[in-house]
């Protein structure tokens, strides 16, 4: 059944672009590119469908919206309010188009530890040559144990390739009903601190919710090994990272490699930026090609379901933010 779609504000040139070819792919769907918060107003009125974010008074000025596009995989706080979450129109997103990247990331974070860089990068920096013994400073993969705190597709990627790379993974996730094929156990959320002094490695990859917020605390980090790192490419608001700078000063854990922050850009003058066994990158984990292609892909399929009252991809438990 034909229906109108609203491009809410702000526009670029990708979401223009996306229109152009949506309404040429499927001309039953009428696309209106709003391009100001006015045109806005008047466009959601009549509006089936909206893509962007949508704004309590656009949604109280809104008379037929069935489906709501979420223009991110994890929207920031706020986004799903308390009207949106309990009127009837159903919210997708964007999630699964940064496995492959982000599971690489991840990855990158476990072998540079595994192998020492945390230590060798530093050196590097002060021309220092100084080699520890052999059998210190490394950690033998195909005995260690991964777990990922959220076994959605991120962390099912990289289960993955952990296991591929010869370790034993364990899970977490809210979710899932069964394990993924990698994962060796997979537990509810609860089991969580029973589960973190087994890991050699602790993977967080869960969004930010009610649920999941300063998740990661002191008390956490010190049911943690003292050989173990943890990794968060999830979201920074799961992460209390003045705790993670106490456990690592006080020697409770053995590193962090960190992709999120509560605050971003993390502060010039936060401690983290020279803790040692530290490694940041500034929340690009998801970056590689083909990501404005796989968004269009999804915005173009869910407008197809739409049209043929087929069920949506990537809905949102929009009470619980993903």
């Amino acid at each position: 059944m034909a229906f109108m779609l609203v491009m809410l504000p702000p526009q670029s040139d990708i979401t223009r672009g996306w229109a152009r070819r949506l309404a040429a792919t499927l001309p039953e769907v009428e696309v209106v590119v709003a391009e100001g918060a006015q045109h806005a107003q008047h466009a959601i009125v009549d509006a089936d469908a909206a893509f962007g974010t949508l704004t309590p008074d656009l949604l109280a000025r809104s008379t037929r919206l069935r489906w709501l596009q979420a223009p991110q995989a994890a929207p920031p706080a706020g986004f799903y309010y308390p009207e949106l979450v309990a009127h009837p129109l159903v919210a997708t997103n964007f999630r699964e188009i940064f496995n492959d990247h982000i599971g690489a990331h991840i990855m990158a974070f476990v072998f540079a530890f595994a192998r020492g860089f945390h230590y060798y990068i530093p050196q590097q920096m002060r021309r220092q040559w100084a080699k520890p013994p052999e059998d210190h400073g490394v950690v033998d993969l195909h005995s260690a144990t991964a777990l990922i705190v959220g076994l959605g597709g991120i962390g099912t990627e990289a289960a993955r390739l952990a296991k591929a790379a010869g370790m034993n993974v364990i899970g977490t996730d809210a979710r899932r009903g069964s394990p993924p094929p990698d994962v060796a156990e997979m537990h509810p959320p609860e089991a969580l601190d029973a589960l973190l002094p087994r890991a050699d490695f602790v993977i967080a990859t869960v969004p930010h919710t009610p649920a999941t917020e300063g998740m990661f605390n002191r008390a956490r980090f010190q049911r943690m090994r003292r050989d173990a790192f943890f990794i968060n490419i999830g979201r920074g608001l799961t992460t209390k990272l003045d705790d993670l700078h106490a456990a690592l000063l006080a020697g409770e854990i053995a590193g962090a490699g960190l992709d999120v922050y509560e605050t971003e850009p993390l502060p010039a003058e936060h401690p983290l930026w020279t803790t040692p066994s530290v490694l940041m990158t500034p929340h690009m984990a998801g970056y590689g090609p083909h990501l404005n292609e796989r968004r269009y892909a999804i915005l173009r399929d869910n407008a197809r379901a739409m049209l043929s009252g087929a069920p949506l991809r990537n809905v949102v438990d929009k009470a619980n933010w993903f």
